[in-house]
């Protein structure tokens, strides 16, 4: 890769033309990168609901011609004027959210929300100056989140990249640099609410490193602990993942969808409640079922009335609710304030806690450790030309990750 460095590549990429139309694989020109940046060749890639929302453009700012992706992993092709801990080679995951290392969240070991790389959906140029580095026949062509990863060449901000072991197969671990979104049908479902299917908008947190990071790094289940999760979608099998790999002795599924358990079963859940089963508020249920709660609880459907069951369903004295998915806008929650003042904790998560530079080269780690286990996250597979069934298997829920091979 040597010989392309300082200079213009031209590479296939799946350009977005307009909203909800099949993308089109196109001839592209990449620029190099410019001071902080770094450009690095796509291996694999894979789709979320992030991608597809932003491609539907349903109730939000439509930016198009687009190169949207996001979770992937790529190698190092060349880097720009001041980066030092990157060079030619290195293997990384591109993130949709940064961590420059010196605003004051950087610094923080509380935060990991940085002050100039935190996600921006409406951005679709680089930070440097305000350009696309993609274009056709002079044509800017728009980036999405800072990543742009349905390209066989893209341009990145060197914090939002991070760099991992070289022996960790890409085409597993690429979907560690976004991970997995919870599956359609659960958010339009779960309590049977669909005004609330703008929770579209939980895609930007609610992946599979969010739900694993809700639980080991926020919610943090002791050895032995009962642990429920809400919505079971893929966000939700990461969360009950994490709550496995804590060593909980009863992890519990709730969701409206009872075909779910099985799938759920892989991932450690030991048990399985379907509100609509019950004449009673499912926490009810699950305070019963557990002797007064459980002791953690992880939300992951972006659903206010499930948020509130969450909280109220965990024990009084010691237990915590993590909320992974963002509401309605315009959602309120309620609950009475006896539950805070009898000791229970709500907690919110953005990322799973995980700051994307410093954390995932360990999350990797555990899973060439075999401590966490990736591949039954991933049930599809398709090369880059068929990338428009990647979209199709999304859009029907049929698949919990597609990965889309680039060469």
């Amino acid at each position: 890769m040597a010989g392309t460095a300082g200079k213009v590549i031209r590479c296939k990429a799946a350009v977005a033309w307009e909203a909800g139309k099949p993308l089109v694989i196109e001839e592209v020109e990449v620029a190099p990168p410019q001071a902080s940046e770094v450009r690095l060749k796509i291996l694999f890639t894979s789709l979320c609901h992030t991608d597809v929302y932003f491609w539907e453009a349903k109730g939000q700012n439509p930016l198009f011609p687009r190169i949207y992706g996001h979770e992937a992993g790529g190698i190092v092709e060349s880097v720009g004027e001041g980066v030092t801990d990157l060079k030619p080679g290195d293997h990384v995951l591109p993130v949709f959210t940064g961590e420059c290392k010196d605003c004051a969240h950087c610094k923080s070991e509380e935060s990991n929300m940085c002050s100039l790389l935190r996600i921006n959906t409406d951005r679709g140029v680089m930070l440097n100056d305000g350009k696309s580095r993609f274009s056709i026949k002079g044509k800017p062509i728009y980036h999405f989140v800072g990543t742009s990863t349905f390209s066989e060449y893209t341009v990145v901000h060197v914090g939002c990249l991070a760099k991992i072991n070289p022996l960790a197969p890409l085409d597993k671990v690429c979907v560690l640099s976004c991970g997995i979104s919870t599956g359609t049908d659960t958010l339009k479902t779960l309590f049977q609410n669909p005004s609330l299917i703008l929770l579209f908008l939980c895609v930007f947190i609610d992946k599979n490193i969010s739900g694993l990071g809700a639980t080991l790094n926020v919610a943090k289940p002791p050895k032995g602990s009962t642990v429920a999760i809400f919505g079971l979608g893929a966000v939700g099998l990461a969360a009950a993942e994490g709550a496995r790999i804590a060593g909980a002795s009863r992890i519990i599924g709730v969701d409206v969808n009872s075909n779910r358990f099985e799938e759920a079963k892989k991932f450690g859940v030991t048990e399985f409640v379907n509100p609509q089963h019950h004449n009673k508020p499912v926490q009810e249920v699950i305070a019963e079922m557990t002797d007064g709660g459980v002791d953690r609880s992880v939300e992951c459907t972006g659903n206010v009335d499930a948020m509130i069951s969450a909280f109220e369903c965990v024990h009084d004295g010691w237990g915590v609710a993590v909320l992974v998915g963002v509401p309605h806008k315009e959602a309120v929650f309620k609950t009475h304030p006896i539950n805070v003042l009898n000791e229970r904790t709500l907690k919110g998560t953005f990322f799973g806690n995980y700051k994307p530079r410093t954390d995932l080269p360990s999350v990797v780690e555990k899973y060439m450790n075999k401590e966490l286990e990736l591949e039954k996250f991933i049930t599809h597979s398709v090369p880059f030309s068929k990338i428009n069934e990647a979209f199709e298997l999304m859009l029907k829920a049929e698949s919990l990750r597609c990965i889309i091979r680039m060469e």
